[in-house]
């Protein structure tokens, strides 16, 4: 998952209030032994007390905090001086620093560490933690100030990045209801309150299914056809959950996707499918179905109150898209090959299970084995050739060493740091000079209450406003853990997905902005996920693969003809890859549109994807009643299109390399950093694009990385 605004996404979902009183109340509680209250200290900076937090800690913290920040919001509302950049703007950068690092690491809990105790508390919090957001954007007097600086940015000679930051105040300041009526004002509040409820108890349903639903095999012979590596993490994960000698099948995607590419074994290849694509939809106490259709109303009462047609057309304003019809002109475009390309697939892989004389049609559950099959056959590539040169340590060396090439920072290890996992890791991160740049955290492992998938997390952002600080990052993903001493070796899809996390985490480290509000990952929905899906593209480079993709018995590197044919097979199964994504993205774009109908999630699913002719040899990436990046947060909303909108980006940036010096070109890296990796939300993504490429983008790059055929009218780039 894209993850990446780990911490602004928590305070903006968790902020809220249920008045002053309540406020009040549950201040009184907070004493100054609250960790969670106190400045970070130590090293570099200060970093999380991750040592000395507690779950009953949150509460009075939050509420505390809560009130804190009200009275400095107060404070800037109610100054008699005229309005300007700083009593205004820069005012309301210094507020809230309190709430920041409650926020964070409540925040930090929810995803990694979302035990009972605590999920009672963020069902508690969320709610009221929702109108506190709405306290502070519907107060007419500080709206007032903000609009009068925003009104005088030219003649008050701001730089441009004041400028960016008024206009950003203002804006989100006018997108959540600023300008409504006190009636409409308070309709907006009770919609965002019962909204952060429904996706706390959403993301928790979610979460209580894949923890629930873990399949134990018994018997050697259902083992048949996994890797060693495979069979040993399986057996540590059963272990972990107290059934020695046995094998267990984790209800997460980590888990799922290489039993169902090597499992020998059918019918165990179907239970594992479809219990991992009914989480959420069991019709039992964690079922979402009826969640989503409230939520979608609301949403949709929501946009209605704000002046917008719909959700997606509010959720898009302030986006590259701009408006859902951009959004779904771009996905068109690329889904009638990619079906196309599916149907070669299945044909493929049909000829393959006929010739073995299996007397099946290809299923869902067929689909992820089969292509290895033909992998194989087409490429001579087998998987499980690559995987013994894929470990994990040995990749994270290698993220590093490309951001020693592409940004001269330099990752050493930290001891003493304080951790909420004794599996975390943290690294200091400096420049080619010795400067500090940050903090690296790293969490790798699956683990019960912990969010499945990957992502990054700012725990705190870079500004050097009113004096330089540094961030702290982290990376997040859910490998098996195998028995001690053993390296964990990971999947060529694992190794990009770690590629792809550490390029938002560098986009938080490089970043050279002066105000937090504009800082490292801060940016449009839809650019977001550029930096971190150029990056991937580095993981195949010779360069990383001759000095990473060691063998983990010989430690000899990758041999070149398998190298040879990892490229050859890059285009290999894009078809699968491509609709798989596509359809979740249309249908969260479908479900935004239809305005103030109510939805049945399961058929409006079902029925929009046989409009769309969506091949039944596959399902949507994400399902409906488990559509975390939809149904979790307002995140990606109407905006799971944006990783195809990236990838527009990062194809086409991609290729500025491959014309200048390749992957390694210092002048190319240069512009990157320049103009993307460093610039935050100070300027405009479109322009910011244009600076570094010397034009727009078009789709003819990512049509290419993907092997489909370019159009006609976008051969020459554009």
């Amino acid at each position: 998952m894209g993850g990446n605004n780990g911490e602004a996404y928590m305070i903006r979902v968790l902020i809220a209030t249920a008045g002053a009183v309540a406020i009040a109340s549950l201040a009184a509680e907070a004493t100054v032994q609250n960790p969670l209250l106190a400045p970070w200290t130590g090293p570099y900076g200060g970093v999380p007390p991750f040592d000395k937090v507690k779950v009953e800690h949150f509460q009075p913290a939050l509420a505390a905090a809560m009130a804190e920040q009200l009275a400095e919001v107060d404070k800037i509302a109610n100054d008699p001086a005229p309005p300007t950049f700083e009593n205004t703007l820069a005012a309301l950068e210094r507020s809230g620093r309190t709430l920041d690092r409650v926020g964070t690491i409540f925040g930090v809990y929810s995803g990694t560490m979302s035990t009972p105790d605590f999920q009672k508390v963020e069902e508690e919090m969320a709610p009221k933690l929702a109108a506190f957001s709405d306290q502070i954007t519907q107060n007419e007097k500080l709206f007032a100030r903000i609009a009068a600086v925003y009104g005088a940015r030219d003649a008050a000679k701001l730089t441009s990045e004041q400028k960016r930051l008024a206009w950003l105040d203002y804006t989100n300041f006018v997108r959540a209801g600023a300008r409504l009526d006190p009636a409409a004002k308070k309709r907006l509040s009770e919609i965002n309150q019962r909204l952060a409820a429904l996706y706390t108890r959403f993301s928790q349903n979610l979460l209580a299914d894949e923890a629930d639903y873990v399949l134990f095999l018994d018997q050697e012979s259902d083992l048949a056809g996994l890797p060693d590596s495979l069979r040993s993490a399986a057996a540590a994960a059963a272990e972990q959950r107290g059934q020695k000698r046995k094998w267990a099948v984790l209800n997460t995607r980590s888990s799922m996707e290489p039993f169902l590419t090597y499992s020998d074994r059918r019918d165990l290849r179907e239970k594992v499918w479809r219990t991992f694509y009914s989480r959420g939809d069991h019709g039992d106490a964690h079922d979402n179905n009826a969640i989503i259709t409230e939520i979608l109303k609301l949403r949709a009462e929501r946009a209605k109150l704000l002046g917008y047609r719909t959700h997606a057309h509010w959720r898009l304003e302030n986006t590259m898209a701009g408006t859902p019809e951009r959004a779904l002109e771009l996905m068109e475009a690329v889904w009638k090959p990619a079906v196309a390309r599916v149907r070669e697939e299945v044909a493929d892989m049909q000829a393959v299970a006929d010739k073995e004389g299996a007397k099946i049609k290809i299923e869902p559950w067929d689909y992820r084995y089969y292509a290895e099959k033909v992998r194989k056959a087409k490429y001579d590539l087998d998987q499980n050739e690559v995987k013994p040169y894929l470990q994990l340590e040995k990749l994270r060396e290698g993220m590093f060493w490309v951001a020693g090439q592409l940004f001269g920072f330099t990752f050493t290890p930290v001891d003493g740091i304080p951790v909420y996992n004794p599996d975390m890791r943290v690294f200091k991160v400096t420049d080619p000079s010795g400067t500090l740049v940050g903090l690296w955290y790293f969490d790798p492992y699956a683990r019960t209450g912990k969010n499945s998938g990957a992502w990054m997390n700012a725990y705190r952002n870079q500004e050097s406003f009113e004096r330089p600080i540094t961030t702290i990052v982290s990376n997040n993903t859910n490998f098996v853990k195998g028995p001690p001493g053993e390296p964990i070796l990971i999947s060529w899809d694992d190794a990009i997905a770690l590629f792809h996390e550490f390029g938002h985490a560098l986009h938080g480290l490089n970043s050279k902005v002066r105000y937090p509000s504009l800082s490292g990952t801060s940016v449009a929905r839809d650019y977001v996920e550029f930096p971190s899906q150029l990056l991937e593209h580095w993981l195949s480079t010779p360069e990383v693969l001759n000095r990473f993709a060691l063998h983990y018995q010989t430690g000899q590197p990758i041999p070149p003809a398998l190298v040879d044919k990892i490229e050859k097979a890059s285009t290999f199964n894009q078809g699968f890859a491509t609709v798989e994504y596509l359809a979740s993205a249309l249908v969260d774009m479908k479900l935004h549109l239809a305005g103030e109908q109510t939805i049945d999630p399961d058929a409006f699913e079902r029925d929009t994807l046989k409009a769309l002719g969506m091949p039944s040899e596959i399902v949507m990436r994400h399902r409906t009643p488990q559509f975390g990046h939809v149904f979790s947060g307002d995140g990606y909303s109407a905006g799971y299109y944006s990783y195809l909108w990236s990838d527009t980006l990062s194809a086409d940036a991609w290729e500025a390399f491959t014309e200048a010096g390749g992957p390694y070109d210092k002048a190319v890296a240069k512009r990157l950093h320049d103009n993307v990796f460093s610039a935050g939300n100070t300027v405009d993504p479109a322009e910011a694009y244009r600076a570094f490429r010397g034009r727009d983008p078009g789709i003819a790059a990512l049509m290419r990385k993907r092997g489909f055929p370019v159009p006609a009218e976008s051969k020459r780039g554009k």
